[in-house]
C-alpha cells in the first residue's frame, strides 16, 4: 500500500489479521519494525502502534515490547474451552516462551506433561524463531518420603510399595530429563536458564501452571483404577491420569475473577516455595 492515501489503524489492523490468518505470517514470526509499517502503510508511527495495540488485545500477538518487534501469538484452542492437558498446555507454553524473560511455575504429580508440552517451545527457540533471554522454571513435586494420596496399591503388602517406587522412578527420570533439556539452551542459545525443584510434604490434588504471572491454568486430578507394567510385574493401582485432565484457563489480561485468581494463585505458589526453602535434587 501507501503513496497516494493514508491507512486508518483499523484497516492496518485487518490487513495484519488477515496475512495471519491466511499463513502468511506464522505463529512465532516476528512482524516488520514499526518504521517499516509505517513506512508500507504511508501513516505515522502512531498509527501503527494503535493497529498493534488492538492486535495484542485480540490475543494475536506476543512478546509486545519496545526492544523488538512483537511475535505472532501461538492461538489458544478454538472456543477457549477446557482441553486436555496435553493438548492444551503446548500452545500456551509457547506463547509464554515468547517473551523476553520466561517464568514458569507448576505444581505437579510428575514433569510428565511439562516435559513434552514444552518440546514445541524448544523446537522454536532451535528453529531461531523465538528467543527468549532469560527462562526461569520452579517446579513443585511431592517428596519421595510421604505417603502419597496415590498412586496407591489396589492391595497393601506388608512394607513392599512398588507402585510408590514406580512413581518415584518416573518423577526422578522425567524432572532430569526436563532439566537436560532446558540447561542446554545455555550452551546452545546463550540463554540464562534456571530450572529448580522443590518438595511437597503432600499430594497435590490439582496440577498448576503459571505462565509469566498472566495466566493460570489448573487441571484437577481425577482418581482411577488402572494396571500397568514395570518390571516383570503388573502393578494394579488407583492412580491419575493427568495427561487428559481437562485444563482451564484463567488469564491476567481478562480482568475480573480471572485476573484474581491468578494473582491469588502467584501468592499461593510463592508462598509455599519460600515455606519450603531446600532445593530437590532428583535421585
Amino acid at each position: 500500500m501507501g503513496g497516494s492515501r493514508r491507512s486508518s489503524p483499523q484497516e492496518i489492523v485487518d490487513i495484519l489479521r488477515e496475512r495471519i490468518r491466511a499463513g502468511e505470517l506464522r505463529p512465532g514470526d516476528r512482524l516488520p519494525t514499526q518504521a517499516r509499517l509505517a513506512e508500507e502503510f504511508g501513516v505515522e508511527r502512531e498509527a501503527v502502534r494503535q493497529a498493534l495495540r488492538v492486535l495484542h488485545s485480540d490475543g494475536l500477538l506476543a512478546d509486545v515490547s519496545r526492544g523488538s518487534p512483537p511475535r505472532i501469538a501461538v492461538p489458544a484452542p478454538a472456543g477457549g474451552e477446557p482441553q486436555p492437558t496435553m493438548v492444551g498446555l503446548a500452545p500456551r507454553l509457547t506463547q509464554a516462551f515468547s517473551a523476553p524473560r520466561v517464568r514458569v511455575d507448576v505444581v505437579c504429580h510428575t514433569a510428565e506433561t511439562l516435559m513434552v508440552a514444552i518440546g514445541e517451545p524448544l523446537r522454536l527457540i532451535h528453529e531461531g524463531r523465538i528467543h527468549p533471554e532469560t527462562i526461569d522454571v520452579r517446579i513443585l513435586v511431592p517428596s519421595r518420603d510421604i505417603e502419597l494420596a496415590f498412586p496407591v496399591p489396589v492391595e497393601a503388602h506388608g512394607d513392599d510399595n512398588p507402585v510408590h517406587q514406580r512413581w518415584l522412578s518416573m518423577r526422578n527420570a522425567q524432572g532430569q530429563v526436563l532439566q537436560h533439556n532446558l540447561r542446554a539452551l545455555r550452551s546452545t542459545h546463550g540463554i540464562d536458564v534456571r530450572v529448580t525443584f522443590r518438595a511437597l510434604p503432600f499430594t497435590p490434588p490439582v496440577k498448576l501452571y503459571l505462565l509469566n504471572e498472566e495466566e493460570a491454568l489448573i487441571g484437577y486430578y481425577m482418581l482411577t483404577r488402572r494396571a500397568e507394567e514395570w518390571g516383570s510385574r503388573t502393578l494394579d493401582m488407583y492412580d491419575v491420569l493427568g495427561s487428559q485432565s481437562l485444563l482451564f484457563s484463567f488469564a491476567q489480561r481478562t480482568g475480573g475473577r480471572d485476573a484474581a485468581f491468578v494473582e491469588e494463585s502467584r501468592r499461593w505458589f510463592d508462598a509455599l516455595w519460600e515455606t519450603i526453602t531446600t532445593d530437590l535434587t532428583l535421585s
